[in-house]
């Protein structure tokens, strides 16, 4: 299965998918030691996303979120790329100083926990490479 998307943050990827249905909080919701998601309303709580595709309709919360983001991928725990069914700013600001492949415009419902997908940033495409749970 193939999703067409909009381009955010250039770049590929590919990887197994962490999907929230809920929108995510960076700032107080990732530990960017970790990569552990410890937002307490996240459907995602308490699972790792470094080195994960992490997809989730939207972000929320404060502006700082971008570099808790920054710092994910300083740290070397930052999700090897990012879908979001709508992009903001504290987001998709997040990704392009992390350098993080980014595509918005999908609808992640669609999407598994556990799937391996392929993220395309340049064409704005993802590919499920296989279906996950």
């Amino acid at each position: 299965m193939k999703l067409k998307g909009r381009r955010v943050v250039g770049g590929t990827a590919e990887g197994e998918l962490v999907v929230s249905q809920k929108p995510l909080s960076f700032l107080g919701g990732v530990d960017p030691e970790t990569g552990v998601v410890t937002d307490a309303e996240s459907d995602i709580r308490g699972q790792n996303i470094s080195g994960k595709v992490l997809a989730f309709p939207r972000g929320k919360g404060s502006t700082v979120g971008s570099y808790v983001i920054y710092a994910l991928k300083k740290n070397g725990k930052a999700p090897k790329a990012i879908i979001v069914g709508e992009a903001e700013t504290i987001v998709a600001t997040g990704a392009i100083i992390a350098e993080i492949p980014m595509v918005d415009g999908i609808d992640v419902s669609k999407l598994k926990n556990g799937a391996t997908v392929r993220v395309n940033g340049d064409s704005g495409e993802v590919e499920v490479l296989n279906s996950g749970e």
